[in-house]
């Protein structure tokens, strides 16, 4: 099963609505809290899974009550058009394979090899540089088709972030951002576009947040991380990597998750984020999109652990309710939360 593009729940005719629109990497769990939420308060949540890109865009054009990316706005970025962020989730983009025969987690990559298959200098399944990874592993000759995002994704951002961080040609050819010019491949929109063409491709390999993996069982490829050991893509693993997160002295919760040292931590991980205007012209649904969150912070881990998220520790969910009472408030600078 593909999950959709975008969706909604019905609710009362009386019943408060809360539009957002944005990353399709937490679309998962998003769709799982807001089902459940509707449930207990009868509250209507209407998100658009359309990509980070869109998302900010969007939040900027005040078209929606709060944006979603999984690039993470720099200090300034916010300052200039009025917004405040936070996180939601943590998760990991995982390498996704279509080689018949082979299963979840049979592959093994690393960074160098990862990037040169990206950038089109590795076309064969058999080459070298996977082979030496993948002793014993018996590899096709046949050809590897490349399968990226093809709009503007916060997904791509973690993914190329990554991958200028372990392979300099990378970084000077390609470079990191939600939206790169592709050395190779073929385009899909959304992570339910890119999962879709992977399922679809024999000898593909494409990149998508966990879940989407997972609910797909589309198999995934180990990877080594920075600390040399090659790890799978599970909750414990995206924990390991968020471990040294600093989100009390992060200006603006800016942080970026890759590459992170530690035995046990998945090399492709980043939290996932939310955009809201500091000043909100409609203070009662603005104090209705903190009132989702803050039920999520509060009742959704088991939620969010089903799909291989990590949900933040309460410790950071205090700090993130601090920063909505200091940030966020109505047109007369009464805070809303």
């Amino acid at each position: 099963m593909i999950l959709g593009a975008g969706w909604t729940f019905s609710a009362p005719a009386l019943a408060s609505e809360i539009t957002g629109a944005g990353a399709t990497f937490p679309y998962p769990i998003y769709a799982k809290w807001a089902e459940a939420y509707k449930a207990k308060t009868g509250i209507r949540l209407n998100y658009q899974s359309i990509g980070s890109g869109g998302g900010i865009k969007q939040i900027k054009a005040k078209t929606v009550d709060f944006g979603a990316s999984d690039m993470p706005l720099k200090p300034e970025a916010l300052e200039k058009d009025g917004l405040m962020q936070f996180p939601t989730v943590v998760g990991g983009v995982v390498p996704v394979i279509n080689l018949h025969g082979l299963a979840a987690g049979t592959i093994r990559l690393n960074g160098a090899v990862l990037a040169d298959i990206f950038l089109g200098k590795i076309r064969k399944w058999n080459d070298p540089a996977i082979a030496s990874l993948n002793k014993g592993v018996r590899l096709p000759a046949s050809s590897i088709t490349v399968v990226h995002r093809s709009d503007g994704s916060g997904t791509t951002f973690i993914f190329t972030n990554y991958l200028a961080k372990v392979s300099p040609e990378w970084k000077v050819k390609v470079g990191n951002d939600t939206s790169v010019a592709w050395p190779a491949g073929v385009g899909g929109k959304g992570n339910e576009g890119v999962a879709s063409f992977v399922q679809r491709i024999q000898g593909s390999i494409g990149y998508v947040e966990y879940a989407y993996a997972k609910q797909n069982k589309i198999p995934y490829a180990l990877m080594q991380n920075k600390d040399g050991v090659f790890v799978a893509p599970e909750a414990n693993a995206f924990k390991a990597a968020a471990a040294g997160a600093d989100w009390q002295h992060a200006p603006g919760f800016y942080e970026i998750l890759t590459n992170e040292p530690g035995k046990a931590s998945w090399p492709i991980t980043g939290a996932t984020f939310i955009l809201m205007h500091k000043v909100q012209s409609k203070p009662a649904t603005g104090k209705e999109v903190l009132s989702f969150f803050d039920w999520a912070y509060t009742n959704g881990d088991e939620m969010a652990l089903s799909l291989d998220y990590v949900p933040l520790p309460g410790s950071v969910t205090k700090i993130i309710a601090h920063a909505w009472k200091t940030q966020i408030k109505d047109t007369n600078g009464k805070t809303i939360w």
